[in-house]
């Protein structure tokens, strides 16, 4: 199946030799994990063509995620003022936007600017196909690649390096900030998803817990605190609640501290590939398939995508939703956490 990648405002691109000083507009809106995946995109730009200047534009909500990448020179936030933004991109006369969103707000933006433009192809109706009918017909590429695609016309090429993620020095956790119980290693646990669908129940969390024989750090947002207070009961000693308790750069630098990471299909997954972390997936209402799958470029890193085999019903959404819309949400209801829990066991001596 063909990702071809979308060219607006046609024009012939530049000549290596005559490209010094080409002027770039990354995009991508949203969100956390998203984000992270557009990083190859930057550095490859960067770095390969040394003389160009990049500006990344992305949701304020977002900024913290982005604003610690020596690759970017400048950034723009979106926040409420659609007008003020797009005055202050005018001025900035850019050679190329990069659309990594590739959405209605995006279109927009690219009708106002008129520059040559790239977009790279959301294979909505791939991604159709295999949501409502079962039918798969995405291609074995990974939307890092998808991505990379964006700007194959300037010669820009995938390095290998995989993802990245920068957390600032005064965001790093210090380990004062931690149980003396977790100085010497732990798995870090993602609890959190942006749908229901893509979470297990707390009742599977528990029992992923208690059947790990090691210290666990429970990640997620604010929104998590309440569940992970229910499953940090199972063992107080050995689970550390850490949602809702550190911002997302520390959340992140928390990944990086961990011997492995056991993660929902989230944005943690991304940034715990970002650190070359081991990495255990767990996939609910969403599938590999989409192209959203741990991605490490050319490092050798282990890891492990658990999925329940054949539910007619996955995938039901590309997203998710609040519940199992067949209602007995088996996706998630018939992981193996013993076997998730015995698998993360075996990697976690390995790596004292």
């Amino acid at each position: 199946m063909s990702t071809e990648v979308e060219q607006s405002n046609t024009g012939s691109v530049p000549e290596v030799k005559e490209r010094k000083g080409l002027k770039f507009l990354v995009v991508r809106f949203s969100s956390i994990g998203d984000i992270v995946l557009t990083t190859p995109v930057v550095r490859c730009i960067k770095q390969q063509l040394p003389d160009a200047e990049i500006h990344f534009l992305t949701k304020f909500s977002f900024s913290k995620v982005v604003a610690s990448n020596p690759y970017i020179d400048k950034f723009f936030f979106l926040n409420n003022d659609w007008d003020l933004l797009v005055h202050q991109l005018k001025e900035e006369n850019y050679d190329c936007l990069v659309d990594l969103h590739h959405n209605l707000r995006t279109i927009k933006l690219k009708r106002t600017l008129n520059i040559r433009s790239f977009s790279f192809n959301k294979l909505n109706v791939q991604k159709w196909l295999l949501t409502n009918l079962k039918i798969n017909r995405m291609p074995d590429v990974h939307i890092v690649d998808r991505y990379l695609e964006t700007v194959n016309s300037f010669g820009i090429k995938n390095d290998g390096k995989g993802l990245d993620y920068f957390v600032p020095k005064e965001e790093e956790v210090k380990q004062t900030d931690l149980p003396h119980s977790h100085a010497l290693g732990y798995i870090g646990l993602v609890i959190g998803a942006a749908h229901a669908t893509k979470k297990l129940p707390v009742h599977k969390l528990k029992e992923l817990c208690a059947a790990l024989d090691h210290p666990v750090i429970l990640l997620g947002g604010p929104e998590d605190r309440s569940v992970a207070d229910e499953i940090t009961a199972v063992d107080p000693v050995k689970i550390y609640n850490a949602c809702g308790k550190f911002s997302i750069n520390e959340s992140a630098d928390l990944v990086r501290k961990a011997k492995l990471i056991i993660t929902h299909d989230t944005g943690l997954m991304h940034i715990a590939a970002a650190f070359k972390k081991p990495v255990i997936s767990i996939w609910g209402n969403t599938v590999p398939s989409f192209g959203m799958t741990p991605y490490f470029g050319n490092n050798p890193v282990v890891s492990q995508k658990f999925e329940v085999a054949n539910l007619g019903c996955r995938p039901c959404s590309k997203i998710g939703y609040q519940q199992c819309p067949k209602k007995h949400f088996k996706c998630m209801e018939l992981q193996d956490v013993q076997q998730i829990a015995a698998l993360a066991q075996e990697w976690a001596k390995k790596l004292r």
